[in-house]
C-alpha cells in the first residue's frame, strides 16, 4: 500500500507559476537555499525542473521532518537532505548560496523573524544572486483583495505575531541589509513574487 505523503493543495496550485518566474531568475548554476520547505512539494518540483541548481531544503526544527519522506522518495541527484534552520537562531547551518527562495513564510513568521531572514540571506548571498519571496503582500497599507483581508484576519486569530506584510516595510527592510527589489511579479490567487538582489551601490 502506497505511503501517503504530506500534501498542500496551495503548493500544488502555485508550483507551476512559481517555476515560471524562478526559471528566469535562477538562470545560472548555484546552490538554492529554500526557507520553509514544508511538505517538500516545491523542492521536488522545482529541483526536478531545474537540474542546473543544487537545492538545499530547510525548515524550522519543529517542521523539518515533514518533507523528508517526499524528498527521500524523489531521490533527486540535485536535492540535498533537508536541514533544520530557525532564522532567529544563529549561526545558520549554511555559509553561502547564490539563490534563496521562500514561499508563504513572511506572513506566518513574527516581524522580527522576517527581519532576521532578510539579514541572514543578505549576509550569505553571493555576487549576482537573488532572493525570491512568494506570498500575499499589501501595498501602502491596503489589501489587494477581500480574500487577502479575510486571510489576514484568520492569521491574526491564530497568532498575534502573524499577518500579511506590507511592501513598503519589506522594501525598507531590504534596503537596510543591502538588497533592492528588482522584480515584483503578479501571481495567481492574489499573490506576488518579490525578487530582491544585492544593491550595486
Amino acid at each position: 500500500m502506497p505511503i501517503e505523503l504530506p500534501f498542500s493543495q496551495a503548493c500544488e496550485n502555485n508550483k507551476a507559476p512559481i517555476l515560471a518566474i524562478l526559471r528566469e531568475v535562477f538562470d545560472e548554476p548555484g546552490r538554492v537555499l529554500e526557507i520553509g520547505t514544508g511538505t517538500g512539494q516545491h523542492a521536488v518540483h522545482l529541483a526536478q525542473a531545474m537540474p542546473h541548481l543544487k537545492w538545499q531544503p530547510t525548515d524550522h526544527p519543529d517542521a523539518a521532518e515533514l518533507s523528508r519522506l517526499r524528498l527521500d522518495q524523489a531521490a533527486l541527484s540535485n536535492t540535498l537532505p533537508v536541514i533544520e534552520l530557525d532564522v532567529g537562531t544563529p549561526p545558520w547551518p549554511i555559509d553561502s548560496f547564490r539563490w534563496a527562495f521562500s514561499a508563504n513564510t513572511a506572513h506566518i513568521m513574527a516581524w522580527k523573524e522576517v527581519e532576521q531572514m532578510f539579514h541572514g540571506i543578505a549576509e550569505r548571498l553571493t555576487v549576482g544572486g537573488a532572493f525570491c519571496l512568494y506570498g500575499p503582500f499589501n501595498s501602502q497599507g491596503q489589501f489587494s483583495s477581500d480574500s487577502n483581508k479575510q486571510f489576514d484576519q484568520h492569521l491574526r486569530t491564530r497568532g498575534s505575531h502573524m499577518g500579511i506584510r506590507d511592501m513598503d516595510d519589506l522594501n525598507t527592510l531590504a534596503s537596510s541589509v543591502g538588497l533592492v527589489l528588482a522584480k515584483d511579479a503578479t501571481m495567481p490567487a492574489n499573490n506576488r513574487m518579490l525578487v530582491f538582489r544585492p544593491s550595486v551601490d
